[in-house]
């Protein structure tokens, strides 16, 4: 598997002063409207990059109760590239990756058919491919669908953010099958259902409002 350039986890500075917290280096680039966010949000897909009012605010979309905080994944990521982290918990195999047309993804590396290692190589069918090596199982790496082999299921999704400065983040993760936007609703409509309501989010008093929204592939979602 190939690597990308790392950065401690410490959150240390340079010169030695006290560590910045991860929440408040990421809420500088908070967006500050309901509609932004929405439209942010609807817009990810297959772990794109989350809009940072969603760090701000705690509101992450998570997967079951052993979620995981923020974690620094990689300085930076090239195209083609992948890294290898742990996440939510520190036994959770997961795996960023930069596809070819610039995308960033990110997945459990957990194979759903027995749990065994899922891998990534570039050179694999057209555009690189997820692969587990104990079956012949594949998955999409633009969605991490299967595409081969006997998984049952689609591979659980790892929310990555990256910062301008090149940074990539993972900040939550999302069920097999379940959009980012799901993901996210489903955890707010359980623990935090007033900010839910306020983001619109089905289910909700406040699920009337539409955002406009514009998919990364040119169409609406």
């Amino acid at each position: 598997m190939s690597t990308a350039h790392r950065r401690p986890e410490s959150g240390h500075d340079e010169g030695g002063g006290a560590p910045e917290p991860a929440h408040d280096r990421l809420s500088a680039d908070s967006l500050t409207t309901r509609r932004d966010y929405l439209r942010i949000v609807a817009t990810v897909s297959g772990g794109l990059a989350l809009g940072g009012l969603a760090v701000a605010a705690g509101a992450l979309p998570r997967h079951g109760d052993d979620a995981g905080d923020l974690k620094l994944v990689a300085d930076s990521i090239p195209r083609g590239e992948s890294v290898a982290f742990r996440y939510p918990g520190d036994e959770d195999r997961a795996v960023a990756i930069r596809l070819s047309d610039g995308s960033l993804v990110g997945y459990s590396a957990v194979c759903t058919h027995l749990a065994c290692a899922v891998l990534w190589s570039k050179d694999r069918g057209e555009k690189g491919e997820l692969y587990c090596p104990c079956h012949e199982g594949s998955f999409d790496p633009r969605t991490g669908d299967v595409t081969a082999g006997p998984p049952p299921r689609a591979l659980p999704k790892v929310v990555l953010y990256e910062r301008e400065d090149g940074t990539v983040w993972a900040i939550g993760t999302a069920r097999s099958g379940e959009s980012i936007e799901q993901g996210l609703c489903r955890e707010l409509n359980e623990k935090q259902p007033d900010f839910a309501a306020q983001l619109g989010c089905p289910g909700t008093r406040g699920d009337g409002m539409t955002a406009e929204v514009t998919h990364p592939t040119g169409g609406p979602r």
